[in-house]
């Protein structure tokens, strides 16, 4: 009998793959998403010191988002994402798509961030 791999096992698979060239540095931290059917989840992250610089989740209760997993949602994050790491003097980032397909949602979030002021 085959066994067919989960699309989550799959897609942690292309995560690895991806993490081995993608590191994010102080000058140019790494910007992560984690996408879920429900919500959608981006982080600015130093790997050198292993820290979070900055945050935005759709489960965040002051961005008052109704329902997180949809692509309006993703473009909120987005802009969020941007703001919150203008103030922290975060302006060049190095995308991480976290093995996802960089289509819907994981493409409206980049995209946002981009038009709100992030290089990559």
């Amino acid at each position: 009998m085959i066994k067919k791999v989960s699309r989550n096992e799959m897609r942690l698979e292309r995560h690895k793959r991806i993490r081995e060239n993608l590191h994010g540095t102080a000058d140019r931290p790494r910007l992560n998403v984690f996408r879920s059917n429900a919500n959608i989840t981006a982080q600015i992250i130093d790997d050198d010191k292993g820290i979070t610089l900055v945050s935005a989740s759709t489960l965040e209760k002051e961005l008052k988002i109704t329902n997180g997993g949809n692509v309006e949602a993703a473009k909120k994050i987005g802009e969020e994402i941007a703001k919150r790491a203008k103030k922290a003097n975060i302006t060049k980032v190095v995308f991480d798509r976290g093995g996802y397909l960089y289509h819907g949602r994981v493409k409206a979030l980049a995209e946002a961030a981009r038009e709100n002021g992030l290089e990559f």
